[in-house]
């Protein structure tokens, strides 16, 4: 057995070279207001910093909103986590905005923000480029032909780096893996999330809507090192997804 296995890492060394790992959340955090309705963002924080993650996709964002008492509750995340904060407001709310957002270890190189349709609010994507990478978020409509309209939005963003960046899309899909939309997905990204672990309602789960993807690319493999639902039932009513991805260049053994 240690015979077999030693030969699957050798053989796994002949495909990939350069490689480098990546630690990747995301987390629909209910604007902060868990299920026991506290806001709490000390207890978000400690969700987050236990799994050091070098990016994380946050949905459902009040700045500065009278609900939100004023805070800016993304940048209350990156003041306790100690990482960057990149907001991307969806729309105007409550005398603030709503929206994602995207928390980093390291300063990117750009920072880019898109409009997606939603007829019962209009939603975002916000995708940040790093030297090595790009790193997206998103919060998808729950009207389905909206859904589908944004999957043809985020599928051209992704196209641009084919072959130069890998490109990673994290968030709440607001879909489940049988429906048209993650079908769709699937023909362009690798999920890189277990499909079989649900992450909503937090309480106690039923259906699989939140997601970490990775696009498809020739030149690329993505070898999934640790796929995690967080174990996480009052802090929010989503449960957190966390990956740790090894990245390397695809070459013939």
């Amino acid at each position: 057995m240690r015979r077999i296995f030693l030969l699957t890492v050798f053989c796994f060394a002949c495909l990939m070279v350069g490689a480098q790992s990546v630690r990747l959340m995301s987390y629909n955090i209910h604007n902060a207001v868990g299920m026991d309705k506290v806001r709490d963002y000390d207890r978000l924080a400690k969700v987050i910093r236990l799994f050091h993650p070098d990016m994380v996709a946050i949905q459902e964002l009040d700045s500065v909103t009278h609900r939100s008492k004023g805070d800016d509750v993304l940048d209350e995340l990156a003041q306790r986590t100690k990482m960057r904060a990149f907001y991307a407001p969806a729309i105007d709310y409550d005398g603030g905005k709503y929206g994602i957002g995207i928390l980093a270890k390291k300063k990117p190189v750009a920072i880019y923000r898109y409009s997606l349709p939603g007829r019962e609010e209009r939603r975002a994507l916000i995708c940040v480029e790093f030297k090595k990478m790009v790193f997206c978020c998103t919060h998808l409509s729950l009207t389905k032909a909206d859904r589908m309209a944004s999957l043809k939005i985020i599928q051209d963003v992704a196209s641009r780096y084919k072959g130069l960046k890998p490109v990673f899309v994290a968030g709440d899909f607001n879909d489940v893996p049988d429906s048209p939309l993650v079908q769709g997905l699937l023909s362009d990204f690798q999920f890189l999330t277990d499909l079989s672990q649900p992450t909503f309602p937090a309480p106690a789960p039923k259906e699989t809507i939140d997601y970490i993807v990775a696009q498809k690319d020739a030149s690329k493999m993505f070898l999934v090192k640790e796929a995690v639902v967080v174990d996480e039932p009052v802090a929010s009513d989503h449960r957190p997804v966390f990956v740790k991805v090894r990245v390397g260049k695809h070459v013939n053994p």
